[in-house]
């Protein structure tokens, strides 16, 4: 019998998708603001207080002031957060996207309007003002105590909703050179991507410092441009990741990738079950007796213990080898993950276990 081995084959990547250059990302926003024009759905004052405080404030900015004690009942106004993400390079009067959510307790956002919220980042700042109708993806009825909802109610999306009022600097190449940061840590991959750039762009342009940074010399400012967009179409082919499997604890899912391999070992697997069938048992007593009726509970256990054959697995040089012989086990994912980690400690399963 001849037994025939393939590997995988490796394809290239761009190394647009292999790295980030250093510099160029995103910036988280968020702010706080009031939504109205809701159709009695908004939060209820008495028990969401900074709605009522936050209405008061605003309308003081606009020369309104509500005399002491009046305690206003509102019902078409809530309080919410405003989140949006600035993007690089983003320059003032450009429209960006913005989140709105619910912070109180309002039964629905349909239909409101956000008032004009400015949105900050983490150094304190305003970067951008929010302002506009949201779009809610659900919808809902409510009547006599029954309520049908479908989706999200309470959080929206507003398209550029926001318009951008403060750019966040970003000097790419002005010390004379690019930093580009792998998004894996592996010195073969940075390797061959610092080759791949010299052979585009000539010897001694890039420079692999470690596993993940490589510095990139930069050309005059006029060409940097086109420079970095040439950098990022170079095909560069990654080196075969480390055997992993990944266990999510929480909901039994297993994934491995095409590294893995096992060795050949025994597995007992076996489940214990315990069912209990409790039933109630009516006692009446006879007529004229001056008995009353009692009620017993009967209980009928039964244990069942299957499945602790010893199973062969043998090893494998190919994934489907290995997914082939985890299924002749028979164990159902939850199962599988207390498996994989016997395997581990045995030394029968060659990858690195990870549990998320």
């Amino acid at each position: 019998m001849v037994a025939s081995m393939f590997l995988a084959p490796a394809y290239a990547e761009r190394l647009k998708e292999l790295a980030s250059i250093q510099g160029v990302r995103d910036n988280p926003l968020i702010g706080y603001g009031l939504m109205v024009g809701l159709d009695g759905t908004g939060d209820q004052t008495m028990q969401t207080p900074f709605t009522t405080q936050s209405l008061n404030n605003m309308l003081q900015q606009l020369g309104i002031t509500i005399p002491q004690g009046v305690n206003m009942q509102l019902k078409n106004v809530a309080a919410v957060m405003v989140t949006g993400t600035l993007p690089s390079f983003a320059r003032p009067g450009q429209s960006i996207d913005v989140t709105v959510s619910s912070m109180g307790n309002a039964k629905s956002l349909r239909g409101g309007t956000l008032l004009m919220t400015p949105l900050k980042g983490v150094d304190g700042a305003t970067y951008a003002v929010a302002q506009g109708n949201m779009v809610v993806g659900g919808a809902g009825a409510s009547a006599n105590g029954s309520r049908v909802q479908v989706n999200q109610l309470s959080a929206g999306r507003i398209p550029a909703g926001a318009l951008v009022e403060r750019t966040v600097e970003a000097p790419v190449g002005a010390e004379g050179s690019f930093t580009l940061e792998l998004n894996r840590s592996d010195f073969g991959t940075a390797q061959r991507a610092m080759d791949a750039i010299n052979r585009q762009f000539g010897a001694g342009t890039a420079e692999a410092m470690d596993a993940r940074v490589i510095r990139v010399q930069a050309p005059e400012p006029q060409r940097r441009v086109g420079f970095l967009a040439q950098l990022q179409e170079l095909e560069v082919t990654p080196t075969q990741a480390g055997a992993r499997v990944v266990v999510n604890a929480r909901t039994g899912s297993v994934v491995m990738n095409q590294a893995v391999r096992v060795k050949d070992c025994a597995i007992a697997h076996g489940n214990l079950s315990v069912v209990i069938n409790t039933e109630p048992v009516i006692s009446q007593p006879g007529a004229f007796s001056g008995g009353s009726t009692v009620v017993a509970q009967t209980s009928q256990i039964a244990v069942n213990q299957g499945g602790g054959a010893i199973q062969m697995v043998r090893g494998g040089a190919s994934l489907a080898d290995v997914v082939k012989g985890l299924n002749s086990l028979g164990a159902n994912p939850q199962d599988l993950v207390s498996i994989l980690q016997a395997m581990k400690s045995a030394g029968a399963l060659s990858a690195e276990l990870e549990i998320i």
